[in-house]
């Protein structure tokens, strides 16, 4: 999908082609993005000039959230860095190739983590999604051709240049080859972040990198791929994640977030956060987005009372599916994922809110 995205910008003839690195990561429970930021600069700086060198553009912007302080500050130091041993600036190594990289701080909006809302915060716009067609790739920053890439894709750029694609290929799935990033939060024995083969099952990460349930807890359930991402229950376990296994289930690997979650929760709960912080962070410009944001969060609140919960369970599917078909952008689409999800798994965490809640 990268080099898809690289094959649009390299043969356009333009005055101006920018590279610009998404590194909002306004996703809940992500946490990878800074965690590769900090830990390894040179390495997504690399991957940078890489794909700029690749599709011709001579500037580059890393578009990082503001409350990512270290992460600034040790991007900034590595780009002064590359400079002072002339791997940026002009005509670079005698290669008559030409890059700047300079970074954006977007101001903490979960929105801008789409690309063209993204794209039209850099410009100094409010925050929204645009229109497409046109795609970034033909027209994106100041209309110029643009490639849009996050963190984790770049940084996997210099070691598939280095060592090749066959090499890479070796790793991970036939159909997801590579490894992934994943954050584990929630009820595990050590939270934090892994990286591991395309394909690993759930219950590996799980038992493996996040050292089984905390306290003795049993599973319950896992929220992947973010807020905006399905539950699975225990007869999941071992499915493997990576893009198309997931794809089967139509769930979504996301952003690579767990949330594991033991039985001492109630989904409704959970869901009720998930929604909340939708409705927090619609931009407002479509009426699917903003006003179903808001009824699904009422409905939800009905149904913490107990009031008609089995006509207000259809009717939270029924308004999260209009909002996937009608939506402008991904963030209305994605609510009927934990919506439809969290129901069809959980009924009972909903039908009984009340009286599991008076025990």
């Amino acid at each position: 999908p990268a080099g898809l995205k690289w094959s649009f910008t390299a043969p356009l003839e333009a005055e101006q082609k920018f590279v610009v690195i998404n590194a909002d990561e306004g996703e809940p429970g992500t946490f990878k993005d800074r965690l590769i930021m900090e830990g390894d600069p040179h390495k997504m700086l690399e991957g940078t000039m890489l794909a700029a060198y690749a599709v011709g553009a001579s500037k580059a912007y890393v578009y990082i959230r503001g409350e990512y302080k270290l992460c600034i500050a040790r991007l900034q130091r590595a780009i002064n860095q590359a400079k002072e041993y002339g791997l940026l600036g002009d005509n670079i190594l005698g290669s008559g190739f030409n890059l700047d990289v300079e970074i954006k701080i977007g101001a903490g909006a979960y929105v801008c983590g789409e690309e063209t809302a993204l794209i039209e915060s850099m410009e100094g716009n409010r925050g929204i999604p645009r229109n497409k067609p046109p795609y970034p790739g033909q027209k994106g920053v100041w209309q110029y051709p643009t490639v849009v890439n996050n963190v984790e894709t770049i940084a996997n750029v210099p070691a598939i240049v280095t060592n090749g694609a066959e090499w890479f290929k070796k790793i991970g799935t036939e159909q997801s080859p590579g490894t992934k990033v994943y954050t584990i939060l929630g009820s595990v024995a050590v939270p934090g972040l892994c990286e591991a083969d395309m394909g690993t099952t759930l219950r590996t990460i799980i038992n493996t990198y996040g050292g089984g349930m905390r306290q003795g807890k049993k599973f319950k359930a896992a929220l992947i791929g973010g807020a905006a991402g399905v539950f699975l229950g225990e007869e999941k376990l071992d499915l493997k994640m990576d893009f198309y296994n997931l794809q089967e289930y139509k769930a979504v690997l996301g952003s690579g977030a767990i949330l594991v979650i033991d039985d001492s929760y109630n989904i409704l709960d959970v869901l009720e956060s998930v929604i909340r912080f939708f409705r927090h962070e619609s931009c407002g410009k479509c009426i699917p987005c903003r006003n179903g944001n808001e009824q699904l969060y009422a409905t939800l609140r009905e149904i913490k009372k107990g009031i008609d919960v089995a006509d207000n369970l259809d009717k939270m599917i029924l308004l999260a599916d209009a909002m996937q078909k009608t939506s402008f952008c991904a963030l209305g689409q994605s609510l009927l994922l934990p919506v439809k999800t969290a129901i069809e798994l959980f009924p009972e965490d909903f039908t009984n809110y009340c009286n599991q809640n008076q025990r």
